[in-house]
């Protein structure tokens, strides 16, 4: 009987915190089903409040969601969970502009929609002019399968002019790059993820004016194939344009090449990424890339320096290398906020080093690689629509033969 009893007292308790009703709530677009199918507190499920505050994380960090909150109230029979969200506009215009003091301009230009079907499946496409013109489009399903399962294509027609480094000068070359690459997205758990694929591509070179060399071809074309692996870990939390938490980002390529003259080479860099809550109004956030690739003494070297990727003011790639340091650090702070409508202030350094192709690691203390470009910039915050964080940030070089630009564009620089 004492055992009956303690088994009989067991299923009671187990039952009260049981979750007899799950409710989604607040979601217009987003599809009640692809919502819950990513939550880990389900009907039927034991009451956890942990996996509620993850499920609260997990949610905010989808492009469809602005904010998120739950309530638990309890019944007769067990517990009642309803889960608000309040959504984002998802299909927004995506827009990069830049420029320097040589008079150089640029500009990206495309639309994506971050929830087709109420599934938050990304599709879009852009345009670039950057002297020549480009496009690309993008299609990306995270839990097209499984809640930890889906896909991801991309297709891209790149043209740029890239100025080539060689020992006598500089050389302009008219740049191709037509691609077409297939991921396979996995989620192990709440912190960790995978990216892995192929990407098909052909290279395009045809000099175009400046230095010339006896051993660099003026044209020539190149089938590539590049395998890729990118892992992800974080912890990132998200309040509206607040952030908190780290994350990093490991990028894995090995690229097999058709040519001598763009020989095999393999590529790995990591992105730490750390972001602070200071008080009310502040965020403190930091970007430390490191990154080596196959050292080949090539004019083609894998790693740029760029506006748009990782000093803001210096330029269009105005050097390459086979290995990068740089560190990205900024204070922004909110100096007005009012229902949907944010204005914060940024102010900024990035920094970096590379080193020279078929160079050594003393590279990267050779003043001839340093920038350090200090800046200041503003951003302007919809709150209700993803990533509608229009940004202006004006870079100011302060290292040898340094430039200065305002560099435009959606989204915070990282």
């Amino acid at each position: 009987m004492q055992i009956l009893l303690v088994l009989c007292c067991a299923i009671a308790t187990a039952q009260e915190y049981r979750v007899t009703d799950f409710i989604v709530q607040g979601n217009k677009k987003a599809k009640t089903e692809a919502i819950a199918k990513l939550c880990t507190i389900k009907q039927g499920s034991v009451l956890d409040s942990l996996q509620i505050e993850k499920d609260m994380i997990r949610l905010k960090r989808l492009p469809s969601i602005a904010h998120a909150y739950y309530e638990v109230s309890s019944g007769t029979e067990g517990y009642k969970v309803v889960y608000g969200v309040q959504e984002n506009f998802t299909i927004i215009p995506s827009a990069n502009v830049y420029t320097t003091n040589d008079d150089e301009f640029a500009y990206r230009v495309g639309v994506y929609e971050f929830n087709a079907l109420g599934r938050n499946i990304t599709i879009g496409a852009y345009y670039q002019d950057d002297i020549y013109s480009s496009f690309g489009a993008n299609f990306r399903a995270p839990f097209l399968f499984h809640k930890n399962f889906g896909i991801a294509l991309n297709y891209q027609n790149l043209t740029t002019q890239e100025p080539v480094f060689l020992e006598n000068g500089i050389a302009d070359y008219k740049y191709n790059n037509t691609s077409y690459e297939l991921l396979g997205l996995y989620q192990f758990d709440f912190k960790n993820r995978i990216e892995v694929g192929i990407n098909y591509f052909n290279e395009e070179y045809s000099y175009k004016s400046g230095a010339t060399a006896p051993e660099v071809p003026q044209e020539f074309d190149v089938d590539k194939l590049l395998y890729k692996l990118i892992y992800e870990y974080t912890t990132l939390d998200f309040h509206f344009q607040y952030v908190s938490g780290f994350k990093s980002v490991f990028n894995f390529q090995y690229v097999v090449s058709t040519a001598a003259v763009l020989p095999d080479f393999v590529i790995g860099w990591n992105d730490f990424l750390y972001y602070q809550r200071i008080g009310k109004k502040g965020n403190w956030a930091s970007r430390l890339r490191l990154g080596l690739a196959t050292n080949d003494d090539s004019p083609f070297a894998p790693f740029t320096v760029d506006n748009n990727l990782n000093v803001r003011g210096v330029g269009n790639i105005i050097d390459r290398g086979t290995g990068v340091v740089v560190l990205n650090t900024e204070y922004r702070h909110t100096v007005y906020e009012k229902d949907w409508f944010a204005l914060q202030s940024n102010i900024f350094v990035d920094a970096g080093s590379w080193r020279n192709p078929g160079g050594d690691f003393g590279d990267f203390s050779d003043s001839k690689n340093v920038r350090i470009y200090p800046g200041v910039g503003l951003r302007f915050i919809h709150k209700k629509i993803f990533n509608a964080i229009f940004r202006i940030d004006y870079g100011y070089g302060v290292t040898d033969d340094a430039t200065r630009g305002l560099v435009f564009g959606i989204g915070q620089y990282f």
